[in-house]
């Protein structure tokens, strides 16, 4: 599993029906997408909790060829035509499970990034992050939790969705428009305990 992320923060005025009405009209086209396990299509808006307007869709994919696909593709193109190219971020799969509630539609999604500070071992951080995601599961109302790592700047991503806004969870807060996941069922294959 590889999970990936831009964020396309939006100036402060900026209409989020633009963005709604875009997952709308464009969201389904990924539903069969080869080698995606899925993608979270993430807003979160200024006020609230949170500071900024922004367009933060989430994947996991189960195959890299798939993101590989998806980057050359018209669909990454058309995200480059209308925003500008986003610095994509992404992280190696470590855990990937179902919650409590896998079949709900999910409503919410938090995802927190984590530096693995100098001196702790990355194991032991590793380790403590997946009791963490694995507890997390098991929470009432929630959908599924990932766990990645990007060993280049040593950051742990922690992703959750879920059927509420639940708590208390840290993390930024995002509203899930739309998920597609034609290979959901694949993300957990193959992982190592």
């Amino acid at each position: 599993m590889h999970a990936m992320q831009y964020e396309i923060t939006l100036p402060a005025d900026y209409d989020m029906g633009i963005i709604r009405e875009r997952v709308a009209t464009r969201g389904r086209f990924l539903d069969d997408f080869p080698g995606l396990g899925l993608k979270a299509y993430l807003v979160r808006e200024r006020g609230g909790t949170s500071p900024v307007n922004q367009y933060a869709p989430l994947y996991l994919w189960s195959a890299p060829e798939g993101m590989t696909s998806f980057l050359r593709g018209p669909g990454f193109q058309g995200v480059v035509d209308d925003f500008g190219r986003p610095e994509v971020q992404h992280w190696t799969g470590l855990s990937y499970r179902e919650g409590t509630a896998p079949e709900a539609p999910p409503r919410t999604a938090v995802r927190r990034r984590e530096r693995i500070a100098h001196g702790v071992r990355p194991a032991a951080a590793m380790e403590a992050a997946l009791e963490e995601s694995h507890r997390l599961a098991g929470a009432p109302g929630a959908v599924a939790t990932a766990l990645a790592v990007d060993p280049r700047h040593w950051e742990l991503l922690h992703f959750s969705l879920w059927e509420h806004e639940p708590s208390p969870v840290p993390g930024d807060r995002y509203e899930v428009l739309h998920l597609s996941a034609p290979e959901r069922a694949r993300l957990g294959r193959g992982q190592q305990r």
